[in-house]
């Protein structure tokens, strides 16, 4: 079984410390291994999609969070209280070997990113035909 590895990494020392205080502010993933291929899961409520980028390099899957800071007073109103605070994020997770990075698909729906990562395809043995001088 093929285990990927995963870095968080944080946009700043207010982000570390919260992790370190108040939990981690990057989203939770689930990552399921199949015959055919490998699906993370990952929650990421109050992003839309155009927020959420997902790229391979190196054979390293990154997926980014990026929202604006708002405005803290929008229409003459203000926060009294703010505790749903959305941050930047990145994690990155070094993909398995058999793991076909030309064919990674992903779709998002009600604050969920689905990612599909199939396995490649198994190099089958070449018969090489031995000729008499």
């Amino acid at each position: 079984m093929a285990i990927m590895k995963y870095q968080k990494h944080y946009n700043d020392l207010d982000g570390l410390i919260d992790s370190i205080f108040t939990g981690v502010k990057i989203p939770p993933v689930d990552i399921k291994e199949t015959k055919t291929g490998y699906s993370i899961s990952a929650e990421i409520p109050g992003y839309k999609e155009s927020e959420i980028n997902l790229y391979v390099e190196n054979h390293v899957l990154s997926l980014e969070g990026k929202k604006e800071e708002k405005e803290d007073e929008k229409d003459g109103r203000k926060y009294l209280i703010r505790e749903r605070v959305v941050r930047n994020f990145k994690r990155s997770f070094t993909l398995p070997e058999d793991a076909d990075e030309e064919k990674v698909s992903a779709h998002f729906k009600n604050g969920v990113l689905e990612i599909d990562l199939p396995k490649m395809e198994k190099a089958q043995p070449k018969r090489i035909e031995v000729k008499a001088n």
